[in-house]
This record gives C-alpha cells, structure tokens and sequence, in this order.
C-alpha cells in the first residue's frame, strides 16, 4: 500500500456543557448529528460522498447500534456514504481520526471525518437482570396461565433501575478513586493540582476572549461558548472545595481539579494533500503518527498513566525527543492525572523499568501545554475530547506557521491511553 500525507482540515464541535443542565432531552444522535451538520455546511459537503466517518460513544444504549450510520443519514451527506462505530473509551475519537487518516494514507480513501459524543443527560438506563429475565420469559410464554405465572413472580426490587456509572468493572472504583492512588503513588499536593485547574481556565477564558474558538464551537440550542469555563475562579476558591473521592484528609480530588460530566460532540474533517487542494480546503496540520498503549491497573499500575507509555513508544519510533513539541495538548481528566504522567515522564526509575529507556524522557515547557485550555476547563464528553484536541491543535499549529509540532496524549478507562502527532 502506499503512504500519503494526511492533513486535518477543520472541525467543529458544539458548545460542552455540564450534564443533567442545558442538553436535557436532547438525545445522543442529535448530539452527533448537529456537529456534523454544522461541519458539512462550513465546508460545503452537501451531496457528497466521503471515504468513511468514523465516530464513537462511551454512554451508548443499545437502540444506538448503528450510530454512526444513522447520524450520516440525518445530514446531507451522500446517502452512500458509509459509516462505522468505534469506541476506545475517552480516546475515542482521537482513535477515529487515527483510522480515518490510516485509510487516507494507504489510499483507500480520499476524505473522512471523525468524532464523539456523550451525554450524560441521554443515559441509556437497563432493567434489573431478573426483570430482564421474567420480561424474556413472558414473551416466550404460550399460554394465559404461564404469563400469569411469571407476572405473579414479579417483586419490588425486580422494577429497580440498572444506572450506567463511570466506575472500573474489575477494581469497582471510580476513576477518581483510582487517581487518588496514583497521586499518592507519585506524591502530587493539591495545591499542585489546584494550580493546573487555575491555568486550564485562564487558558480557556483568554482563548475565548482572543476568538480562537469562534470557528470550532458552533451555536447550538442558544449557547455559543462552553459553560463549563471560569475565567474568574481564583487558587483561594478553589482551595476551599472538598474532596469528592477520598472524603478525608488525606483526598486531594475536588470538583474543581476534576473534569465535570459533561455533554458534547465533536467531529473533524481529514484528507489527503490532493483532494485538500482539490476541494481548496485548508491544510491545518499534518497526521503523523499514532499510538495505544495499556497497562495492567488490576494488579496495581495506576489506571490513567498509559499514556506516559504510548507517547514514549511514538517518540521512539519517529526518533523524536519529547522536548521536540512546539504545542502539548494533554487530556486533563484529572489535574492530578496529567501531573503523574509528567513526573513519569521525569522519572529515572519509571523509565528504565516500565518504559525500557535507559535515561527519563524529561520535563516539558509547561507553558506550552494546552494553551487554549484543558478538559477541566472545556469539559469532557466521554467520546468527543479526541476530536475537539484535533482541531484546536491544528488551528494552533496553523496560526504559529510551518514546521511547528504538536503532541496530544489522552488518558482513558481500563487502564489504556492514545497518543498523536501533529505537524504544520
């Protein structure tokens, strides 16, 4: 197969908000569908046919199977244009604009777009397993006396509500639990991770002020801008807020160093050199590289720090130094999450034993990290935070001029993390 230059065109995302608020009743399809929509009209994709869409959601019901597809059906694409469903957790979509470049590169396709969503606010609630269970029995009974029988046998608790939680099968705990031991593990104070929320959300206030995001958030339901973001919030407001997951005094996690549940989604346009300058769409940024990583947090690794893995094996494979980034955008699921990644990254010890790197990968600028904000800032819908990393660092990338690189790490459930490259 051949390889080709793949380039990141533009994306578009609604405005993220907090769950339960501004996107009740609005279900996930439509969610997905008004990103894509707004995507398809900016850059005049009414009646085409695109090479592939990929998209993805954490918090999916079982109604939504064929997502994707169906999403592409309620726009104006091409009905021909095919469509799948992904999912890799918090990753997802940064994992669909990695298969979508995949596809552009090895010719198969010429265009695609990528994206997420997740809503808090459209939860797919299940029946109890022993509802479940007598609902299949009456349905396959034969007789009046047998559907009497089985109705007869329905208690109480049968009727209780099965809620989908962000909590570890294995481990049953949360993420936030599980990060309270990695910031333990690697002795991250919460006046540290107090001071990266602080910055996440002066990143996002100046981003906002500056009209960087006037092009990729989208007015959608009467908001134009994230509800998430607070300019205003101070260390001092934020030292007052307690602990959500170890309640004593030794829990550093607080909503305020946390990323809120929140509702959103995210699309992104990708193409090959040739078809950009076919159609004179822009060029943003070049899709370089990607990588997945996973590490076993059942027998104890910390849940979130994959990540540190998967971009030391990207580094090394494009024989780069992680100090070779001229942007980072690293997921901020937890400020103490993206403080232990760091100091993994620094870390002699962790470097040779886990990594397999004779010295530590080392420190980065921190003033280069997520410039225009963080998900503690802009909110973290499940499935769509890949997408909306890709099109702000290609925009970020654009604006510096050529020749300047970015790196984006995402830390995700069951213990994995994905990482890009990105070139202007």
């Amino acid at each position: 197969m051949s390889s080709r230059e793949v380039f990141v065109v533009g994306g578009a995302r609604v405005p993220f908000v907090k769950s339960m608020t501004d996107y009740m009743g609005v279900k996930s399809q439509d969610l997905m569908t008004a990103s894509l929509l707004h995507l398809i009209r900016h850059f005049k994709l009414e009646g085409q046919k695109m090479g592939d869409v990929a998209l993805g959601a954490v918090m999916n019901s079982s109604s939504n199977w064929n997502l994707a597809r169906e999403c592409v059906l309620g726009t104006p694409l091409h009905p021909q244009t095919p469509a799948f469903n992904l999912q890799r957790a918090c990753g997802t979509s940064l994992e669909a604009a990695g298969l979508i470049a995949l596809k552009i590169a090895a010719g198969q396709i010429e265009s695609g777009i990528a994206g997420g969503v997740d809503t808090n606010s459209d939860l797919p609630i299940e029946v109890s397993e022993t509802l479940a269970g007598k609902l299949i029995a009456l349905n396959q009974a034969r007789t009046l006396g047998e559907r009497l029988a089985v109705i007869a046998s329905l208690r109480p608790a049968d009727l209780k509500p099965r809620l989908p939680a962000v909590v570890e099968p294995r481990t049953k705990l949360s993420m936030g639990q599980h990060t309270e031991k990695m910031v333990k593990e690697w002795k991250v104070s919460r006046s540290a991770q107090d001071a990266l929320a602080l910055a996440s959300h002066q990143s996002a206030a100046r981003a906002y002020d500056e009209g960087f995001y006037e092009d990729l958030v989208f007015e959608f339901r009467g908001l134009k801008r994230d509800r998430i973001v607070r300019g205003d919030t101070t260390l001092e407001k934020l030292a007052k807020l307690k602990p959500a997951f170890d309640r004593s005094e030794a829990g550093t996690l607080t909503a305020g160093n946390s990323s809120p549940l929140t509702d959103g989604s995210a699309a992104v346009l990708l193409a090959s050199g040739d078809e950009a300058q076919r159609r004179g769409w822009p060029k943003l940024a070049k899709f370089i590289d990607m990588e997945v990583a996973a590490v076993d947090f059942v027998e104890g690794e910390g849940l979130l720090i994959a990540p540190a893995i998967a971009v030391s094996r990207m580094l090394e494979r494009q024989k780069l130094k992680l100090q070779d980034f001229d942007y980072y955008e690293i997921h901020e699921a937890f400020a103490g999450q993206v403080l232990c990644t760091l100091r993994a990254w620094e870390s002699p010890e962790y470097s040779q034993r886990v990594l397999g790197r004779a010295t530590p990968l080392g420190s980065i600028d921190r003033a280069k990290m997520n410039v225009r904000g963080g998900s503690l800032a802009l909110g973290h819908p499940f499935a769509a935070t890949g997408a909306r990393l890709v099109a702000a660092l290609a925009k970020t990338l654009s604006l510096a001029g050529p020749g300047k690189r970015g790196l984006i790490s995402v830390c995700t459930a069951g213990g994995m993390g994905v990482a890009a490259i990105l070139e202007s």
